[in-house]
């Protein structure tokens, strides 16, 4: 086994990688992280893996390969190689549409109790912007409404630096051009450097979680209102994307939402559920325990 070097330069040229060492590196990603990286993509991931590569000191892919391969020792190179193989394209508000069907359902929610309770699960939040959004509509409805009132946002990604960036809730103001200026004046705070931070009783909403989808079943998670699951799916094969979504259903509460990406499924079916009429949204509603609703 090859030891680990400790120079290298990110600007050689990259490698060639074989055709055997494509398919090794792409069974390792499905494997451990459940990603399906088909041959028409190999030269994003030669990119993805050769510059890491390089920057972890590496020359060549089978060295760093059999690295990643040395138990818990390499465990925290791995974690920053799959930020780079996983895209985390995301902005505040990224899709409004779906955001208002939130806001409705906040608004339609039976209290049934002396407080009204309200659990969000943000499903590969990234850097945090869907987190916070959904924080933000949910709060503003809540505060709409009369009475008291509770919620929280679980938000689960893969990446350990994403959540990292999410956790401490800084963001550039050019990454705030989509809220509006009542929004950002009470939800964020401005730093002296100009950039703006979360304001800490909307960070305390959000609980931000180290979690491959794949393994949900590890970790305890209670009934959730909506599980907020855009633009995931993408990265897995069919039978998969329907096996995690059948099992995403039993987290919904009765009348909860599953709200998806607008191509991340198609032909989806469960008895347990229904499709939610919503223009520019791909969502469906869990059913009562008594059957369909009207």
């Amino acid at each position: 086994m090859a030891a680990r070097p400790e120079t290298g330069s990110p600007f050689i040229p990259l490698p060639e990688m074989s055709g055997r060492q494509f398919r090794e590196w792409a069974e390792l990603f499905e494997r451990r992280a459940g990603l399906v990286i088909s041959p028409e993509r190999k030269s994003f991931l030669v990119t993805a893996v050769g510059l890491r590569m390089r920057e972890a000191g590496f020359d060549d892919y089978e060295a760093y390969y059999q690295w990643l391969h040395r138990g818990r020792e390499s465990l925290p190179e791995w974690s920053l190689l799959l930020d780079r193989v996983t895209v985390h394209e995301t902005r505040f508000f990224r899709h409004p549409r779906a955001l208002e069907l939130v806001s409705r359902h906040v608004s339609d929610k039976p209290c049934e109790g002396e407080a009204l309770s309200y659990q969000v699960w943000s499903i590969g939040c990234a850097t945090g912007e869907e987190a916070y959004s959904l924080a933000m509509v949910v709060d503003q409805a809540l505060l709409a409404r009369s009475g008291r009132s509770y919620f929280g946002v679980v938000a689960s990604d893969i990446s350990v630096p994403s959540l990292t960036v999410a956790r401490e809730g800084i963001y550039k103001e050019s990454r705030l051009d989509e809220l509006d200026d009542r929004l950002l004046r009470h939800y964020f705070a401005p730093l002296e450097d100009g950039r703006f931070r979360v304001v800490e009783s909307l960070r305390r909403r959000v609980c931000f979680a180290q979690m491959n989808i794949f393994d949900h079943a590890r970790h305890p998670l209670g009934p959730m209102d909506v599980i907020y699951c855009q633009n995931v799916l993408i990265y897995f094969q069919r039978e998969r994307r329907k096996m995690l979504l059948d099992g995403l259903v039993e987290y919904l509460l009765p009348g909860g939402l599953l709200i998806l990406g607008s191509g991340d499924v198609v032909g989806w079916n469960h008895p347990r559920m229904e499709r939610v009429r919503w223009d520019g949204v791909l969502a469906y509603r869990r059913l009562p325990p008594q059957g369909r609703t009207t």
